[in-house]
């Protein structure tokens, strides 16, 4: 698991995206005010993705999708470890 701060990481992969205005509004109108808790000034988020990288540094799997209600199955991630030892 991988705490991001200023999506420094996500950066590196690609996987960073600013916010349009108009979603800024809506969010800013549900009281989320990114920027502030970004701690950046910044509107950024990051795409939701899962790398499992063994301990060579090789990425054995890799899922990256902007929709993020689409995410992978924690079972798939768990049997991809389990594939690892």
């Amino acid at each position: 698991m991988l705490r991001d701060a200023g999506n420094a990481v996500a950066e590196k992969y690609g996987l960073v995206f600013t916010l349009p205005d108009d979603l800024r509004k809506i969010y800013l109108g549900f009281g989320i005010d990114l920027a502030r808790g970004n701690g950046d000034g910044t509107w950024r988020l990051p795409i939701p993705a899962r790398f499992v990288i063994n301990r060579r540094g090789v990425i054995r799997a890799a899922d990256a999708d902007p929709d993020y209600t689409r995410r992978p199955e924690p079972a798939r991630t768990v049997e991809i470890l389990r594939e690892l030892t």
